[in-house]
């Protein structure tokens, strides 16, 4: 049975970015896991207010993009990278990896992606990309603000508006989801490191809705490195 969805962000915009955007607030909300089930494209139609013909062409658009996978008579589901034979070798073994190379991975993508998005984000991406940065600083659990702050990091991937770079990014992605990433950052938790991730969030977002690519590389940039720092110690 699918998960039921439903955002108060989803009511303006491209429909593939708002069907992304809901996606991801339930899976940040924990009401949608990978390789799960999501709703039918009638409950998609009622909740995105949207035609049956538009529903199913915003999930094309993820189906192409990998977010999603379709099976004939089963029904649509959030993408399992590590699990789709369909992926190349590389994203099937992302989970042969460790946190200095997940963080060395993202240092190479995440500020070029940034960069990538203040130029090419729609208002939609942007007001998503707000709307995931003011759920994370709302949050009051450490679990909570991790999952706002995956969700941030991915919205900011998709407005990109490159495929390619948003399946690497999505393979890169998945390994945080390792027990051994999971274990390290929870050990390594602080009220003040998360009060500068906030800030660095802030930062990265604003030089996004500024159209700023050079400042939100180099805010990105600092932001990973502090992240690297905290978790395995100055380089």
């Amino acid at each position: 049975m699918a998960a039921p969805v439903t955002s108060g962000s989803t009511t303006s915009g491209p429909l593939a970015v708002r069907l992304r955007a809901l996606l991801d607030e339930a899976v940040a909300a924990g009401t949608l896991g990978t390789g799960a089930k999501i709703p039918t494209e009638r409950a998609l139609c009622d909740t995105l207010q949207a035609s049956r013909t538009a529903v199913r062409s915003a999930l094309a658009e993820l189906e192409r993009e990998g977010r999603i996978t379709r099976h004939v008579g089963r029904g649509t589901f959030l993408a399992e990278l590590e699990a789709d034979p369909g992926l190349p070798a590389v994203a099937r073994g992302a989970v042969q990896t460790s946190p200095a190379e997940i963080m060395a991975t993202r240092l190479v993508l995440e500020p070029e992606i940034a960069a990538l998005a203040a130029r090419h984000a729609t208002q939609a991406d942007i007001d998503h990309i707000r709307h995931c940065l003011r759920r994370g600083d709302a949050t009051t659990t450490y679990d909570e603000f991790e999952a706002w702050d995956s969700a941030l990091h991915r919205a900011i991937a998709a407005a990109a508006h490159n495929g390619l770079l948003l399946r690497l990014f999505d393979t890169m992605n998945a390994a945080r989801d390792l027990p051994v990433w999971g274990s390290l950052k929870r050990r390594t938790a602080t009220a003040e490191r998360r009060r500068e991730y906030e800030r660095c969030h802030a930062e990265i977002v604003a030089a996004l809705v500024e159209r700023d690519p050079d400042a939100a590389r180099e805010h990105m940039r600092g932001h990973l490195v502090d992240v690297r720092t905290n978790l395995l110690g100055a380089h």
